[in-house]
């Protein structure tokens, strides 16, 4: 017999802080427990620590943003910033695109006159 394993991926409010145990540790000890956060410490954040946990072969901040909240564009666009401000920079994009709930608005019928 055959099982099949799945692996579902939970989306995670990005403007929520997380559970203190995926929370994400820079190496130099500060603790960050949401996105605004990452922003704020990326904005701010020294070389040495970029480059600790950014190389060719990681990101860890990639891959705590997809693993933690389920970002994945996200993800993929931290992936490709050049250095710790252009990826606070994604991140603050990501944070004003707020999903807008669609209303049904009233409108008046359209009449299109083919006898003109």
């Amino acid at each position: 017999m055959v099982q099949k394993i799945v692996k579902k991926t939970v989306k995670t409010n990005l403007f929520c802080d997380i559970e203190p145990e995926k929370s994400f540790w820079l190496s130099d000890g500060k603790v960050l427990k949401n996105l605004k956060e990452l922003q704020e410490a990326l904005e701010a954040m020294e070389d040495s620590i970029w480059n600790y946990h950014v190389t060719a072969e990681k990101n860890d901040f990639a891959n705590w943003i997809e693993g933690v909240f389920g970002a994945k564009s996200l993800g993929v666009a931290i992936r490709k910033a050049s250095g710790a401000k252009a990826a606070a920079q994604k991140i603050g994009v990501a944070l004003e695109t707020k999903p807008v709930a669609k209303t049904a608005k009233a409108s008046k019928p359209k009449f299109w006159s083919f006898l003109m």
